[in-house]
């Protein structure tokens, strides 16, 4: 499961081979077995902005759930069950994840930002037989539980339960005696809901040996963790695979301590604060929080940061963001990729010298991924294609919840499709240029928004951009871009002229934005992807609008 150092990384991957057992429980694996080795190492410590972080052993991890697994199977809660998490960062949501893997249950992260219509529709799809969220999440909850008749019980942590089940007096009144459960590592563990970038969220079921799946490729971007001092800590969601899979749990299983933070909303100059004052070595920062950050001016001589690794991934990370690192601070990221169905099987390793501006990275030891063509074969390096995994594979989805069509369409053959195109080089590594659905098509060429979006963010002016195809009668699609500008930059007519300038001169003419949007922020996922479908819809309604407006003006003059 674990990597063997080497002096390059085919000599590291020349080594690697799996070792998935048939018996294996993410819950016992992450807590227990530390608890009999180690019971006051610290695991999981919390920041706080007004004084001293909480912290928390592998003893009392151990105790807590499986006390807490204990309430639950006194609730009814049994194997197979599905029981959801909408929790912030925090101890809370740790320990309710390892007490439902413990139990044989199924955990169901979901964003405590939700709305209630997203809320709902991943309640009912999963058919959660269990809540566990905050007083704000049961709320929530509460305006649509008419709609929920799966939904028996719900926990609140943290806060006033009211009428609901408290979480602590759960704790409090049940045993802390080990959890006897020997679940098989292909038994269904986790159910993640995809981000619903190009369609309605789906969910995606996943075993136990997802974990174990999971090392190789967080290994590989944080440079052989765990080393002495390593401290993890992400602003991702731990509702999201980037936050529950590539860092709390990996960390537990490694005896790394994780930091977390009650944060929802991305704050840049927060971030800086989080990782100087609880001396954070790894982090994992999602592209568009690192674009964020960006903004903030000499960021390091009001933090001091003692960081050894930064991992990113998620969506497209650019070269102006990868440049800025290296040289605001001092490091190289690793960008990696994956999917919430197929996480973590592409990575760079800048220690190794696998690292490269604009690329992802290779493959991770131990995965297969190849670049296909429609028919599912294999493309020759340097012609564009899909991104697909080859299965078996102990990081890959069992399949949709309940959705058998959605995960035959998921597959050609043994290649699972990711539906984002790509292309590999002599060198191995791949480059991602967008999904099947964001790819513009203009004037007979095809045009990936990633590297459109990368440009304008090296722009001074540009905060955030978001690149689309907009119909045009002409073209197929012109590329229209919205964008956030950058604070104390005021519009003016020459500043649309100057960023498509930038992006002519630094990228082609056919790829520089006909139309650009100035809007106050942008339509992201909980986990900070762009949801470019959103914004592909309104340039379609603009579209729809002026041709309206152009007819009604057409019809007038001819009544003259």
């Amino acid at each position: 499961m674990l990597l063997s150092s080497g002096r390059t990384f085919e000599e590291v991957e020349s080594r690697f081979s799996w070792a998935v057992p048939e018996f294996f429980n993410i819950g016992t694996a992450v807590s227990d077995d530390w608890a009999t080795r180690e019971p006051d190492r610290v695991c999981l410590e919390h920041f706080n902005p007004e004084g001293e972080p909480a912290r928390l052993t592998y003893g009392e991890l151990a105790r807590r759930s499986n006390a807490f697994a204990r309430a639950l199977v006194a609730l009814g809660i049994g194997t197979g069950d599905r029981v959801a998490l909408m929790l912030p960062q925090g101890f809370h949501t740790a320990i309710a994840h390892i007490a439902i893997y413990k139990i044989g249950a199924i955990a169901v992260p979901l964003a405590l930002l939700f709305g209630v219509e997203a809320i709902k529709h991943r309640l009912s799809t999963s058919g959660a037989k269990a809540l566990v969220t905050t007083a704000i999440g049961r709320e929530k909850v509460k305006t649509i539980s008419e709609e929920l008749p799966a939904l028996e019980t719900i926990i609140v942590a943290g806060g006033d339960a009211g009428s609901d089940e408290d979480f602590e007096a759960l704790e409090n009144n049940h045993s802390d005696a080990v959890i006897e459960n020997a679940t098989r590592a292909e038994d269904p563990a986790l159910m993640i809901f995809t981000s619903g970038t190009t369609g309605a969220p789906k969910g995606a079921l996943h075993a136990h040996h997802v974990l174990i799946g999971h090392i190789p490729g967080v290994q590989t971007h944080h440079e052989f963790l765990p080393q002495p001092g390593d401290k993890l800590w992400t602003p991702a969601d731990w509702a999201w695979a980037g936050g529950l899979l590539n860092v709390l749990l990996p960390g537990l299983l490694l005896g790394v301590p994780v930091v977390s933070s009650q944060a929802q909303k991305f704050d840049p100059e927060l971030a800086y604060r989080i990782m100087a004052e609880m001396k954070v070595r790894n982090v994992f920062i999602p592209p568009t929080a690192l674009r964020i950050m960006r903004t903030v001016p000499d960021p390091l001589s009001r933090h001091q940061l003692d960081l050894r690794t930064l991992g990113s991934g998620g969506e497209t990370l650019g070269r102006e963001t990868y440049d800025w690192a290296q040289r605001v601070l001092g490091l190289t990221i690793n960008e990696f990729y994956g999917q919430t169905e197929c996480n973590l099987v592409l990575s760079s390793i800048g220690k190794l010298g696998v690292s490269r501006g604009g690329a992802i990275g290779k493959q991770v030891p131990g995965h297969r991924v190849a670049v296909i063509d429609a028919h599912g074969d294999e493309v020759a390096d340097g012609v564009s294609g899909q991104i697909a995994v080859r299965r078996p594979d102990p990081v890959m989805f069992l399949g949709y919840w309940r959705n058998q069509e959605a995960t035959d369409a998921k597959f050609i053959g043994d290649w699972m499709l990711t539906g984002d195109q790509g292309v590999r080089d002599a060198d191995g590594y791949f480059s991602f240029f967008g999904r099947d659905d964001d790819v513009i098509t203009s004037a007979g060429y095809r045009i990936g928004p990633g590297e459109i979006e990368d440009c304008l963010t090296g722009h001074p002016a540009v905060a955030l951009a978001a690149a689309v195809g907009k119909p045009d009668k002409v073209r197929t699609e012109i590329v229209k871009a919205y964008i956030v500008l950058a604070p104390g930059i005021e519009i003016d007519d020459a500043l649309s002229g100057s960023i498509r300038d930038w992006v002519k001169t630094r990228l082609s003419a056919h790829e520089y934005p006909r139309e650009i949007d100035f809007v106050d922020d942008l339509p992201l996922t909980t986990t900070g992807k762009v949801v470019r479908r959103l914004l592909r819809d309104r340039a379609i309604a603009e579209t729809e609008a002026e041709s309206a407006n152009v007819t009604v003006q057409v019809e007038a003059a001819g009544g003259a």
